[in-house]
């Protein structure tokens, strides 16, 4: 469930420090569990109100809690990084040592119990940059047969080329992930990736159904009647094959590994060739006669 921290200490986004730190004294004031012994779901609200002071007061996690959202911040800090470095010391003197708590409640984790002094000691956790997404268009043919693709990018008010591989039989859908072109980290961490999200272009030629492409060949009905021959188009060029007599509309010839190259664990596909009848637009008067005979024999 997400958690919004400033509702936790019932403090507006503009809060300043000492709102923050006030707002999060009188609530502590009220729910500490030295003032609520036994009792549950003030121990949890202490935790809440904790947790979200750890990060409000610290300027640094506020800031990535207030750019990244709820979700991805806590993608990027565990609770240990959440507590390391918070300092509730001069909120619980008046405790009489009621700092110790979070030793209790958290395990340690808390800002002065004597294991978080180490933390104290510690390098802050280096923290990796936000992934950056970009839609990017790749023509079918490109998608098939793989290659290199230069891809123009937007970073940081500056335009830059980035050469790309892409891997054969690439489909829609999937991504491509080019290391460190993302947000910087926080803390000294790696910088983020950018991940283009794929999307093949139609074709004016050839059709993808999984690794196998079809393309269409057009020929005269008395081709099909009595056979004939025709020329397919191919990735790797033009390729003639013969058409039995008798081949019905619509049909499927197909040239064996002429579709997606071998990739990975996946075979080589395979082209078909769709032979569909030709239909004239136009007639000169010998065809029209011609046709009118053979409609008379019942073709």
């Amino acid at each position: 469930m997400a958690k919004d921290y400033y509702a936790t200490l019932g403090i507006e986004k503009t809060a300043s420090e000492a709102e923050i730190k006030k707002a999060y004294r009188k609530l502590a004031v009220k729910y500490h569990p030295d003032k609520n012994a036994g009792d549950k779901k003030a121990e949890e609200r202490f935790k809440e109100i904790s947790e979200a002071y750890a990060v409000l007061s610290d300027s640094e996690k506020k800031q990535q809690y207030d750019q990244f959202g709820d979700t991805d911040f806590h993608q990027r800090y565990s609770q240990e990084d959440i507590f390391r470095g918070a300092d509730f010391g001069d909120i619980f003197r008046e405790f009489g040592g009621g700092e110790d708590i979070f030793s209790q409640l958290f395990g340690g984790r808390g800002g002065h119990s004597s294991q978080s002094h180490t933390y104290h000691q510690r390098r802050p956790q280096a923290v990796k940059g936000q992934d950056y997404i970009m839609r990017v268009n790749i023509p079918l043919r490109q998608a098939v047969s793989g290659g290199e693709r230069m891809i123009h990018y937007q970073h940081n008010n500056q335009s830059e080329q980035i050469q790309v591989k892409i891997p054969v039989g690439i489909e829609s859908g999937q991504k491509l992930r080019v290391a460190g072109k993302g947000g910087p980290g926080p803390r000294g961490g790696k910088a983020g990736d950018l991940l283009l999200e794929v999307t093949v272009d139609n074709d004016p030629v050839f059709q993808r159904e999984g690794n196998n492409l079809q393309v269409q060949v057009n020929v005269p009905f008395s081709g099909l009647c009595l056979g004939t021959s025709a020329t397919v188009p191919t990735l790797e060029g033009e390729k003639r094959i013969k058409i039995p007599a008798g081949t019905g509309n619509g049909s499927k010839i197909r040239l064996k590994g002429h579709g997606v190259p071998a990739h990975g664990k996946h075979a080589a596909g395979d082209l078909y060739a769709q032979i569909m009848v030709q239909v004239p637009k136009k007639l000169t008067s010998e065809q029209k006669e011609l046709l009118k005979q053979l409609n008379k024999l019942g073709l």
